[in-house]
């Protein structure tokens, strides 16, 4: 030992055995082998062997000298650092190396040769592998502790180990570099910025693409040294969040991709920065809070995040950036949610609130994307989602633009099929989105006919997808069409007609292009472009392309073939599909990939293509139907009860007879009719036979066998079936067989001869029949029926009450509760009218002795023998019934011209009825015949006495269909410039004159000066003038003005001597007058053109007389305020709903939302009109606002349904009661055998005024609704546009035939399943009316009063249809189903889809 010692002590060099001196004298190869033996001398030595640790120690520090640590070769340099490695470990914990520079030196050396830890092929990775692992496990960087350049060290260390891994390294290397570096975070004193950098800028995005195995480095360093590191890491984001230090740090400008990182590795290391996030969220800076929210989002939606339930207040004021004002932030929070959605669905219940907000944003890619995350979710799995969110989405299928509609449609389509076609979650599921096929469908009801395409889309490819097989799209459609509500069927029933009406109007383009080329084709095919054009999105540019079409049918043969081929009445499901892809191929150009115009043929043949039904889909429907009636089908599985499925398969076969009646035609689908005739349920039988008459014109020759077995059961029908069985039977002997006559005859004769007035219920089929007979061969039974109408019907029938009525103080009763005798004497009357329409001319007179009839009914309440036996509730009806058939009788040209001005006023004012569904119905007859344009202008004008009405729903829909009508004639006169002929009839300004001739005869109208009776006159004019005025069409303010002022220069040619009554006239004008100069600020301009004035109601201007005098009292003139008049699109896209009455639609403005503006000018200066009318255009809302929210006491929920009933408002003021006189002799009036005599003794006029007698006074102003027992229905949407009337024959034609079911009895009494009842809404309190309370307000209404019902007036609920009831009821149904029938196939039907006022809801 003492020679070791002096050897060491010496200054001279101790080798180990067997190796001789290493210095710069000997080669390379003889260095390295000593070297080795150095090594494993070193290697196998242990920190207790004293004698060897001082024996080597001058070894040690001779190969720490700059000749091993800089000499060039690597082989050296390795070795020598595997022999400093395990000197560190035997001479722990003191290294034999006191200068700090040396040590320095030392350790960056050694950090050097681990570089070669990158090549894992290397022959000598293992030494690099052993001198990483020797200093980790000693942990000899630890030395440097106390060096001055300690941090130089460390963050070389650092780099190089992260530079070196690699995907090569096992994972010993991998935990031996994390040992070694967390051994020098967990026991240093502190971690400089350099060194920290050195770890977090492998978690940089850009860093962590490149190297990912130095991102799992840091990760796995960060997790180990996490409590030890935190404190420097939040002094770093402290420095850089709070301070804005940014230069303290190369990586400020990642440090929010850093914190997602470190939160992502372990949230612990982010416990004092987050904090700082909340902070950083209220920044001014719009750019620093949109990356805050962006890695919050991120944070907040990783899959196994807890950040929202661990730091609540950063959640909620995360949620608040949904409302930031900056576009960015809130499109960002948006898209979030659909990940938050995904993988937390504990948080739906927060962003539901946030996201209803959202979806009323300003901008529409905000809007867009909230539809895009909730269906998102819901596609992947539907239980993330909750109902209010759905709800979102349904609410944007109405939104403004275009593409938001479109995402909420096509989602809502993608859900339903996922789970209710699918079935991917089970029945659940499929109930929870059961409403969605409805929903879809009701969009069909939008103008825009962009809407209306991706309905059709949607329903071709989601809801009944055409690529399935024939069975089973028919299933499909079979069990859709039995759950489908009722406007929903309405909708589909509809898209059927218009795709219908398309592919004729292009076959009727193929034919003309075929014709010979002329002047007159060429002008034929121009009108049939424009016609097919309006079916295109686009017309502007489609309008070119459809010309570009015709010239291609022009030229191109086979395409031609092709394209008759697709609208053949035969063409198969398969063969469109053929058809359709040889046209779009033959006209696509690869080297044009965006064709617009080959876009537009797409489009046009997905229209007219009959993709879902052919002759072997309407056998396989009829197959289900046959499965529904054994009781073999699904029906139960697929929640439909039987009877509803056989039902509604029925109805979907008669819809599809109108429009595909060639597929019909097989043996096997009419023996199936056949059964259906023969089953007890009433509807079935009588769907059965719509689909014969629509389907069997070629019956008698194709299927003889089947016309024999028929014949039998209709004469059966028509003699003993229900009414509206009968009705149908007469239709379809009438359409089907050629000798019709002959079987008329035989079912007329023993019906005429069997008519028996005291078995009254027992009448009522044989009068329905008869009165079709009456209409469809007047010539062949003249003389029975002139006797029959004479002598039974209104002497014995009419003229007689036989059963005295039960007394009650209600207005209506449901159908059953009516009496047996009101029902027949209502048969009666259409019996009559029937006949009129089918005899079409008034040379017997009859004519004047009908109407004379009809009005002494009106001018009688209903109760014509004024012997007071009728109940109030028959006598609503005949009143209905009577003014219902005067209207039918008005659209024939024939029979209008004798109506006289007193019988149209006294008409008129039916629609103030007292009764609240008279009303109603009359209303709807109204708009029904107005809307077809068979109804002449003058009738228009009366529904400027709904001004009056109490109930503030009847208003708004009297509004409606107001709107509609000037639109409908406003679109026709557009389409058919060349009618300047007709312009009288048809131009709506000509209405101004009628509605002014009207309220002067108003009977409510006595003072002329009376202020409060003139202040009712302006209202009604404004609720024309209003709608009228909304355009200023070709200058027709200055046109409106010209013409009152031509009026005040006439005379009332109804009482021209009459001082009085032309002072009402002008006084009424002036009233226009002031509200014209008020409303327009053009009124004062030259008029285009001189107005023509009816000579009907005015004399001819006396050139010597010139009106200038003002008759408005000079109070008067202060209700005239000026403002402009709001759009009267109340048929637009997406507008308020139609609130019920005495109730204002509310909007809760949040931070990103506009409150709702009333603009007040809107009605010319009435300050009461808020509290009496509440027009809903007159709210201005904002884009970002909920135009559907609903007060407190309305659900959502009931805002869907129909709004079929109307709500009643509280009892509330009255105005004064005015009564009627009671009519004197209307039986003398009204003598059968004058009245039905062939000569008429007195001048036309004088036999065809009515009695001399008061008119029925008005409704008060407020009093409460009818109730009812049946729940109501809710928050309909008011209707869709009308159907453009019919551009030539042949479209006429298709409408006709469409509309055959129901034209006859258009003018049924009663309003139907949607107007039966209405009901008093609790907590609704009516606005206070102008003139004072009455307190018979809350008293039964006097039977002399129009207008509203009283409030003890409770109709009850209409019962459910069943077999075995009684004629009586059986023929109400008849009237309510045609009445039903007639809502489907004339009018448009009041689909969920629409609202009322200007723009598109946003």
């Amino acid at each position: 030992m003492a020679h070791s010692k002096a050897r060491a002590t010496d200054g001279k060099v101790t080798y180990p055995q067997g190796v001789k001196e290493i210095s710069d004298k000997i080669s390379k190869e003889e260095m390295v082998r000593r070297l080795k033996l150095v090594v494993k001398t070193f290697m196998d030595m242990d920190q207790d062997s004293e004698e060897e640790k001082e024996l080597y120690l001058n070894l040690a520090l001779h190969l720490a000298s700059d000749f091993f640590l800089k000499h060039p070769d690597k082989d050296v340099r390795l070795l020598v650092a595997c022999c400093l490695a395990d000197i560190f470990r035997i001479y722990a914990p003191e290294a034999p190396y006191t200068s700090p520079d040396k040590l320095k030196d030392i350790f960056m050396f050694i950090t050097r040769q681990l570089k070669g830890l990158e090549d894992t092929k290397s022959a000598q990775f293992n030494r690099y592998f052993y001198l990483l692992e020797n200093i980790a496990w000693v942990k000899s960087y630890n030395i440097c502790f106390e060096l001055e350049d300690s941090n130089e060290i460390f963050t070389q260390l650092y780099r190089t180990l992260f530079q070196v891994i690699n995907n090569g390294h096992n994972q010993k290397v991998h935990m031996h570099m994390v040992d070694l570096m967390s051994s020098i975070i967990c026991e240093g004193d502190t971690v400089s910025q350099e060194l920290l950098d050195t770890v977090l800028v492998n978690l940089v995005p850009a860093h962590k693409n490149l190297n990912k195995q130095a991102y799992d480095l840091a990760k796995a360093l960060l997790k180990r040294t996490a409590q030890a590191i935190e404190p420097y890491i939040t002094n770093f984001f402290n420095q850089v969040l709070m301070l804005g230090k940014t230069s303290v740090s190369d990586l400020s400008e990642h440090v929010f991709d850093l914190i997602l990182e470190l939160y992502n590795i372990d949230s612990h290391l982010l416990l004092s920065v987050l904090p700082q996030l909340e902070f950083k969220l209220k920044s001014n800076d719009n750019d620093e809070r949109l990356q805050v929210v962006k890695l919050l989002a991120k944070m907040f939606g990783a899959k196994d995040s807890e950040l929202a339930a661990q730091n609540k207040p950063l959640w909620q004021c995360y949620l608040g950036r949904f409302n930031d004002i900056h576009v960015p932030i809130r499109l960002e929070c948006v898209k979030f949610a659909s990940h938050c959605l995904m993988n937390h669905p504990d948080l739906a219940k927060d962003l539901t609130e946030f996201l209803r907000v959202r979806s009323h944003d300003p901008e529409e890619a905000i809007r867009h994307d909230v539809i895009v995350s909730i269906v998102t979710a819901a596609k992947k799995d539907l239980s993330l989602v909750n109902d209010a969110l759905l709800n979102f989405v349904k609410e944007r299928t109405l939104d403004k633009r275009w593409r938001v509609r479109k995402e909420a449609m096509m989602g809502l389509a993608s859900i339903y099929r996922k789970y209710s076609l699918q079935g991917e979650g089970g029945r659940e599921a499929s109930k929870q989105i059961s409403w969605i096929k409805d929903k879809l469908l009701h969009i069909y009801y939008q103008n825009s006919i962009d809407d209306r395409l991706l309905v059709e889309r949607v329903f071709a490819q989601y809801m009944v997808p055409h690529n399935l097989e024939t069975a089973e799209r028919m299933k499909c459609l079979y069990y859709l069409y039995a759950t489908l509500d009722t406007n929903a069927v309405k909708a589909l029933n509809e898209m059927w007609k218009c795709q219908n009406l398309l592919r004729n109007n292009v076959k009727d383009l193929l034919d003309l292009v075929k014709k010979p080329k002329s002047e007159s084709s060429s002008k034929a095919v121009f009108a049939k472009v424009m016609v097919i054009t309006r079916n295109l999105p686009d017309p502007g540019k489609a309008q070119d392309f459809v010309k570009k079409l015709a010239q291609v049918l022009e030229d191109d043969e086979r395409i031609r073939d092709q394209l008759e081929t697709l609208v053949s009445p035969s063409c198969s499901c398969k063969q469109a599909d053929v058809c359709v892809r040889d046209i779009t191929k033959k006209l696509g150009s690869p080297k044009q990939p965006s064709n617009p115009f080959l876009e537009m043929v797409k489009f046009l043949l997905e229209r007219i293509a009959p993709v879902h039904i052919d002759t072997e889909s309407i056998s396989a429907l009829i197959k289900q139907v046959n499965k529904s009636i054994e009781g073999t089908a699904d029906d139960d599985e697929e929640g439909v009860p039987t009877d509803s499925a056989i039902r509604a398969g029925l109805e979907l076969l008669k819809v599809l007879s109108f429009t595909h009646p060639v597929s019909f035609h097989s043996a096997e689908t009419f023996e199936s009719l056949l059964g259906c005739l023969k089953m007890d349920d009433e509807k079935v039988a009588e769907a059965a036979l719509q689909i014969f008459k629509n389907t069997g014109s070629k019956m008698e020759e194709s299927f003889p066998h089947i016309k024999s077995v028929l014949l039998p059961v209709l004469q059966a029908k028509a003699k003993r079936g229900p009414p509206r069985q009968a009705k149908y039977a007469i239709r379809c002997i009438n359409a089907m067989f050629a000798n019709r006559d002959t079987h008329f005859a035989q079912i007329f004769e023993p019906l005429h001869k069997g008519l028996d007035p005291a078995n009254l219920e027992q009448l009522i089929t044989p009068l329905t029949t008869l009165g079709h007979l009456a209409q469809l061969a007047p010539e062949q039974f003249a003389a029975p029926l002139k006797s029959l109408v004479a002598n039974f019907i209104v002497k014995d029938l009419l003229m007689n009450d036989r059963i005295p009525g039960k007394k009650t103080t209600k207005l209506w009763v449901p159908d059953d509760e009516v009496s047996p005798e009101t029902m027949a004497k209502i048969q009666g009357i259409k019996l009559m009218v029937r006949w009129l329409l089918g005899v079409k001319n008034n040379q017997s007179k009859s004519g004047n002795s009908t109407l004379r009839m009809l009005t002494a009914i009106l001018h009688s309440d209903g109760d014509l023998t004024e012997q007071g036996k009728m109940s109030k509730p028959d006598m609503s009806r005949l009143r209905l019934a009577a003014a219902c058939a005067l209207l039918k009788l008005a659209q024939e040209p024939c029979y209008h011209k004798i109506i006289t001005l007193e019988q149209y006023q006294l008409c008129a004012l039916v629609i103030n009825d007292e009764c609240y569904q008279v009303r109603q119905g009359f209303s709807q007859k109204l708009h029904r015949g107005l809307s077809r344009l068979r109804l002449p202008l003058e009738y228009m004008a009366v529904f400027a006495l709904c001004a009056k009405d109490p109930v503030k729903e009847r208003r708004a829909h009297a509004r409606q269909y107001l709107v509609k009508n000037v639109n409908i004639r406003r679109e026709y006169l557009k389409q058919h410039a060349a009618i300047s002929d007709k312009l009288f009839s048809l131009l709506p300004e000509y209405v101004v004159p009628y509605a002014i001739h009207l309220l002067a005869h108003d009977p409510d109208y006595v003072k002329v000066q009376d202020i409060e009776q003139l202040k009712d006159i302006k209202e009604a004019l404004w609720f024309v003038l209003e709608i009228i005025m909304a355009k200023n069409e070709n200058n027709s303010h200055a046109f409106i003005r010209k013409m009152v002022e031509n009026i005040k220069q006439t005379k009332d040619a109804q009482a021209p001597a009459d001082s009085k009554t032309n002072e009402k006239l002008y006084t009424v004008c002036d009233v226009a007058m002031h509200i014209i100069m008020s409303k327009s600020t053009t009124y004062s301009l030259e008029s285009p053109k001189d107005p023509v004035l009816p000579t009907s109601l005015f004399t001819k201007p006396d050139k010597n007389f010139s009106n200038t005098k003002n008759y408005l009292p000079p109070e008067m003139k202060s209700f005239f305020t000026a403002g402009k008049p709001k759009s009267a699109n109340v048929l637009g896209a997406v507008n308020k709903p139609l609130s019920s009455a005495g109730k204002q639609s509310q909007s809760k403005a949040s931070r990103m939302e506009t409150a709702s503006n009333e603009d007040s000018s809107s009605n010319p200066g009435s300050p009461q009109r808020g509290k009496t009318r509440h027009d809903s255009t007159e709210m201005d809302h904002s884009e970002n606002e909920d135009l559907s929210r609903k007060r407190a006491d309305s659900t959502d929920k009931e805002s869907e349904k129909p709004r079929g009933r109307k709500r009643g408002v509280t009892p509330g003021d009255d105005k004064p009661k005015r009564g009627r006189k009671k009519a004197t002799a209307v039986s003398a009036a009204i003598e059968p055998e004058d009245q039905w005599g062939d000569e008429d003794n007195g001048p036309e006029d004088e036999q065809n005024s009515p009695p001399k007698k008061g008119r029925r006074g008005r409704p008060p102003k407020v009093a409460s609704q009818p109730n009812q027992d049946a729940t109501p229905a809710k928050g309909k949407r008011g209707r869709k546009r009308a159907a453009p009337p019919p551009e030539d024959e042949e479209e006429e034609e298709e409408e006709e035939r469409a509309d055959e079911e129901a034209e006859d009895d258009e003018d049924e009494e009663g309003a139907g399943a949607e107007n039966a009842e209405v009901k008093t809404r609790a907590g609704r309190q009516a606005r206070t009316p102008r003139r004072s309370q009455s307190s018979d307000a809350t008293e039964s209404t006097p039977q002399k009063r129009r207008g509203r019902p009283p409030k003890s007036a409770q109709p009850p609920a209409k019962k459910p249809t069943r077999a075995g009831r009684s004629k009586a009821a059986a023929a109400k149904d008849d009237s309510e189903d045609e009445e039903d029938e007639e809502e489907q196939q004339e009018e448009e039907p009041t689909p969920k889809g629409r609202k009322k006022a200007g723009a598109r809801r946003r």
